[in-house]
């Protein structure tokens, strides 16, 4: 069985504030790309809740963090339609991030 690693280094400052942001993917071709933002999530079966990481540097723009939120809104909707194929419920996260787009100044 095959096994693969992503990786993700944080480096913070004295107050533990996240500084850089550097993840590597190796069999994807990554290698310590730098990002100013990440958001990890993943699913505890026992407790049947989704467990978070969310870091962002000091760096990242505002206007960059609403569009990796609406970004993420649209893609959400496309996972949950090929997980569930429910495109109806789907449809509706995707109006959701584009009210969200409205909301935020991203689209008129």
């Amino acid at each position: 069985m095959k096994k693969s690693n992503i990786n993700i280094e944080v480096t913070l400052d004295e107050n533990h504030v996240p500084e850089e942001l550097h993840w590597s993917a190796k069999d994807g071709g990554i290698e310590k790309q730098e990002t100013k933002a990440l958001m990890l999530t993943v699913w505890d079966e026992e407790k049947k809740e989704a467990l978070r990481i969310d870091l962002w540097t000091k760096e990242m723009p505002m206007d960059d963090m609403k569009i990796f939120f609406h970004q993420m809104f649209a893609t959400m909707a496309n996972t949950y339609a090929r997980a569930t194929s429910e495109d109806d419920v789907a449809h509706k996260i995707r109006l959701f991030a584009e009210e969200f787009a409205v909301e935020a100044g991203l689209r008129e």
